[in-house]
């Protein structure tokens, strides 16, 4: 089957070419490729950035949102059948949305939103369950609590405002000029513009502070937070909690007690949690968000629709860091 495959670890073109059929566990899940999301995070593994922690070997298919259909099931599958619109982030460890088709966890998948194209559910799974699992899981975010999301037009900001309005908290968002009708749209109650405002200089006495930005808007964010407020960073630097959920090794927890040492001391200070989020794959959790889509509460961003030849080109625009919501692309169109 056709897949775009990274060879080495270096910031160049995914090559597309040939690679064997996924083999399909008993709890498997065979699903024909229709869409697939692009994050972030497809870049940064690609770049090597996170060898640490998820020790991909070249050859290997990136690809960490996917829509489609199901084409198989394993033996023990229950809760899927051929046919199925589906969508999900399949985990760490068995990506793989930039082919043709990819074998799932039934654990990690959920029908796809009814109301929502395959596109559209494509731009869903990671970043919508990055904001489930920080403002619900983590932070449990209660109504009348005050909460800053960072950079609220991207693709977790997007989905955070809207999860943190349906829970009935107080929502800031930071986002630039060009954006500001936007993150209104999705229900900011405070929006700074970065371009022409500090938001440390505006905000106040914030209960959580949801960061997906760099470490000097992460340092900055304490000042926002009131004693005994959570502060949640989905960009770093990983902490050593983080470290022992993921049973990582002496070697490699050492150095990321290292990494988070300043920002974790700085926190302590003023009384405040540090967390570092990475995302989990959660077939019940994204059931659950299905559920918020369908009813209305939760609507999705997308910027733009590439087909699949085109995904190298995809992913550089998602690097520019000016998307608008999330970014996708079509592997086998509508009626194909």
């Amino acid at each position: 089957m056709k897949a775009f495959i990274v060879d080495q670890y270096k910031k160049v073109p995914l090559r597309l070419g040939e690679t064997p059929e996924p083999g399909v566990g008993d709890r498997d899940v065979l699903v024909e490729v229709r869409a697939a999301g692009i994050n972030p995070l497809d870049s940064k593994i690609r770049d090597g950035e996170f060898k640490l922690i998820l020790p991909y070997r070249p050859p290997f298919v990136l690809g960490h949102d996917v829509a489609g259909t199901v084409m198989q099931v394993g033996a023990a599958v229950r809760r899927f059948k051929p046919g199925d619109e589906v969508y999900a982030r399949p985990r760490d460890g068995r990506i793989g949305a930039f082919a043709e088709r990819i074998a799932i966890d039934e654990a990690d998948v959920a029908l796809k939103p009814a109301n929502l194209s395959m596109e559209e559910a494509a731009a869903v799974p990671l970043v919508a369950l990055t904001a489930w699992q920080a403002l619900v899981e983590k932070a449990k975010l209660k109504a009348g609590q005050k909460v800053l999301i960072h950079a609220g037009s991207g693709g977790v900001g997007a989905f955070a405002i809207q999860i943190a309005k349906h829970r009935g908290a107080t929502v800031a968002t930071t986002t630039s000029t060009a954006n500001v009708d936007l993150v209104k749209q999705l229900g900011a109650d405070v929006v700074v513009d970065y371009k022409t405002e500090e938001f440390d200089k505006i905000l106040s006495g914030y209960d959580v502070v949801l960061n997906s930005l760099d470490g000097k808007t992460l340092e900055k964010s304490l000042a926002v937070l009131k004693p005994g407020g959570l502060l949640i960073s989905i960009s770093g630097p990983p902490d050593v909690a983080f470290a022992r959920s993921q049973n990582l090794g002496w070697p490699v927890r050492l150095v990321l007690r290292l990494l988070s040492a300043g920002i974790r001391r700085k926190a302590r200070g003023r009384g405040i949690d540090y967390s570092f989020l990475f995302m989990r794959a959660d077939g019940e959790q994204l059931g659950r968000i299905t559920s918020l889509i369908e009813d209305g509460a939760v609507s999705v961003v997308v910027d733009k629709t590439f087909p699949f030849g085109r995904l190298n080109e995809a992913m550089a625009y998602v690097d520019t860091g000016r998307a608008k919501g999330k970014v996708v692309v079509t592997v086998k169109p509508e009626g194909q």
